[in-house]
């Protein structure tokens, strides 16, 4: 193929424009010598709704901001189709997301290096956390204070509940930690959010937009990614519709797929690349047979553990009109305030049996109790936490809906399918209430409002999971890094088979990390920058992590103050 056939010509072309792609869109622009083009589905993201820390929950929920994806129905949750909230906007996820910044484990890295991600384990990964990050609470071994992504602490616990949370859980045992994303991830800490002077720190605010005032780098909005355009098993550009019109643009290097685990499966197999039998079920001509391309789905889940506040200090007593105006006055007015936080001040990491190494329980803590999406919310005052088993067993696929590329493709997680699954949120559950009550809590806990009183045994406990659970919306895996034949990229995020094609998103993570997944797809992004550009990766960092000592044997350090019935 020759230029003739395009409209235009670049050096990179980035689909997707979101928590990956902003950071690729800036790393690769920096010094001028490449022509970058960004293709974004979406618009602009300059609603107050997304800038606003505190109105997190609003644009998950409007089309204009979002994909509007649904699972198939799932049995492990009665049946249910759940919502997979996806960034339609420059930015992405991180426009829409909860900014809660977690980078994961030491474990979680060290098993992507384990399933064939070679070059990826935790002493790699962290300097490209440090590079990403301007953390307020200064510079070390760990962190890093002078990156494009701002974290803090919101409004560093001014509720006195947050700190009732850390206090609770060092009664029941599990001890305090320093730093969750620095040396001891194993304990109950304050909150890290990416949010800079009180706005929202997504990748658009962060990479995007300043990298925009330079002339190599450009950007199509509205643009919808048809496919890859393949001269043989060679990718040589992409075709995309704006509005009525269809282009066809050149890359003459490499193009880079940062689709989300959704999109960029759906992508490959439009393109040809994929599992050889769907495709031709679909029509669509075999490139390159790939068999893993939509396998390996997976997906953190999330249950609210609401207790009734007997004190009128959360964050309930705000959520009629007249308190909602005044956080988002004063918020526009000072970028202060309750507007300047995301309310998941305080949280926690703790293992859910004897036999783990590292935590698989997150618990972020909020001083109110109220749904994620902001959908409904206790009556009175009540505080929550919300409950994550971080490393799930069970795996789905996605597919696609039909060749049509406007189709949103069909997703199956196949939540809670393992016993083991199962058997983590029972635990989850029962060591939860044992937090709520340690004595940290006396003056504060009033009954519990969810699950409630009445659910108590195995059984009753399934049960309300299967009608409670919500996913924490951390979908990954779909093109997973490895060597073998199941693995799509290569740990160069080079797409296996192909020539000039890398897939970066989260949908290379061989396994999801041990906490909200957005931190570590910003590092994604940094590190496969270098090696698309290929330079020489940064050096591995040679810091100590903190492991418990009897951990075989053990399930958290020391006894706790306070057990109740059926804490397991």
């Amino acid at each position: 193929m020759n230029d003739s056939e395009f409209d235009q010509a670049f050096d990179y072309v980035i689909v997707g424009a979101g928590s990956a792609g902003s950071v690729l869109a800036d790393r690769l622009s920096a010094h001028g010598q490449h022509e970058v083009l960004v293709l974004e589905f979406g618009g602009k993201d300059n609603s107050i709704f997304i800038q606003m820390p505190t109105a997190l929950s609003i644009p998950l929920n409007k089309p204009k901001f979002d994909w509007e994806m649904y699972t198939e129905p799932e049995p492990g949750l009665n049946n249910r189709t759940i919502h997979q909230a996806r960034g339609k906007v420059i930015g992405g996820s991180s426009s829409i997301n909860g900014m809660a910044f977690v980078r994961g484990s030491r474990g979680d890295f060290e098993q992507w290096a384990e399933m064939g991600a070679d070059g990826w384990n935790y002493q790699d990964v962290v300097p490209y956390f440090r590079r990403a990050e301007e953390c307020v609470y200064g510079e070390d071994e760990y962190r890093g204070a002078s990156g494009p992504v701002g974290v803090c602490n919101g409004n560093n616990m001014k509720n006195p509940l947050y700190r009732a949370f850390i206090k609770a859980g060092e009664q029941a045992g599990y001890g305090e930690t320093a730093d969750y994303n620095g040396y001891r991830q194993e304990g109950f800490c304050r909150m890290d959010m990416s949010v800079r002077n009180g706005v929202r720190a997504s990748t658009a605010n962060a990479y995007l937009k300043p990298a925009l005032k330079r002339g190599n780098l450009h950007l199509e909005m509205r643009a919808l990614t048809e496919r890859v355009i393949m001269d043989g098993k060679k990718a040589v550009g992409v075709e995309y519709r704006q509005g009525d019109r269809t282009f066809r643009v050149r890359a003459r290097r490499e193009v880079l797929l940062c689709a989300s685990a959704f999109n960029s499966p759906k992508l490959l197999m439009l393109s040809g690349i994929g599992p050889g039998e769907h495709l031709r079920e679909h029509g669509i001509d075999v490139v390159h047979d790939l068999p893993g391309v939509g396998e390996n789905l997976h997906d953190h889940l999330e249950a609210l553990i609401q207790q009734e506040c007997t004190q009128k200090i959360t964050l309930n007593g705000w959520l009629n009109p007249l308190g909602q105006a005044w956080i988002g006055a004063r918020w526009l007015l000072s970028r202060r305030g309750h507007g300047a936080t995301n309310h998941m001040e305080s949280n926690g990491y703790i293992r859910s049996r004897a036999g783990l190494k590292y935590p698989d329980i997150q618990y972020h803590f909020l001083a109110g109790a109220i749904a994620y999406d902001g959908s409904r919310a206790a009556k009175g005052h009540g505080f929550q936490a919300h409950l994550g088993h971080n490393q799930p067993k069970s795996r789905g696929w996605v597919r696609l809906r039909s060749k049509d590329p406007a189709a949103p493709p069909r997703m199956f997680f196949n939540y809670l399918a393992e016993e083991e699954d199962r058997e983590a949120w029972r635990s989850g559950v029962r060591l939860t209430r044992e937090i709520f009550a340690q004595p940290a809590f006396d003056e504060y806990r009033g009954r519990e409002i969810e699950p409630g009183e009445d659910v108590q045994t195995d059984d009753e406990l399934d049960h309300w999971l299967a009608r409670n659970l919500e996913t924490a919306y951390h979908p990954c895996g779909t093109c997973r890094m490895g060597k073998d034949e199941m693995a799509v990229v290569d740990p160069e995020c080079r797409v296996h088979g192909v020539e000039n094609l890398r897939v970066v998103d989260s949908s290379i993570m061989p396994n999801v990390t041990n906490g909200n997944i957005n931190a570590p797809t910003i590092m994604i992004g940094e590190k496969a920058a270098d090696h698309i550009l290929g330079r020489q990766p940064l050096a591995p960092a040679g810091v100590d992590s903190f492991a418990p000592g009897d951990w075989e044997k053990t399930q958290r350090e020391g006894a706790p103050q306070r057990r109740i019935d059926n804490a397991g």
